[in-house]
């Protein structure tokens, strides 16, 4: 397996772990929505904080772990550049700092400054995997 191949891989390991986690963290808040004994009470605060910063993790959690499977995938199969892999991949995973920021903002009280690097984070290494997509000279077989 070439360098390039092993940066998309753990882009696709790591997103499968992490979407699992943030499955298991959905699985959690339908308990305290549904089964909790306190359900009432987190039904009436469902679409204030904390609630609702929770769903946001949950979501964008697996929304960036699904990318980061996809872009890794896309490193292994397409024909993008070395140095060019590497910004894409860890750019990517940094992009998980976005949910789990979430997660610390609601749980450690972390101001909220993982989130922002995620976002920003995610967002470039899609400007970038979308610049090397449009670079790519395919040949027809």
């Amino acid at each position: 397996m070439n360098e390039k191949s092993a940066i998309g891989k753990w882009n696709i390991g790591i997103g499968l772990w992490v979407m699992a986690s943030f499955m298991v963290y959905g699985f959690v808040l339908i308990y305290l929505r549904d089964f909790a004994p306190d359900k009432e009470a987190w039904i009436a605060t469902y679409n204030v904080s904390p609630h609702f910063e929770a769903r946001l993790a949950h979501v964008h959690g697996n929304l960036f772990s699904f990318l980061n499977i996809v872009f890794g995938f896309l490193l292994v199969k397409l024909p993008v550049r070395a140095v060019q892999a590497k910004w894409i991949s860890g750019l990517t995973l940094a992009g998980l700092l976005m949910p789990l920021g979430i997660l610390g903002e609601i749980y450690l009280r972390l101001p909220p400054v993982l989130v922002i690097v995620g976002g920003l984070s995610i967002l470039t290494a899609t400007i970038l995997l979308g610049i090397a997509v449009v670079q790519m000279k395919f040949t027809s077989v």
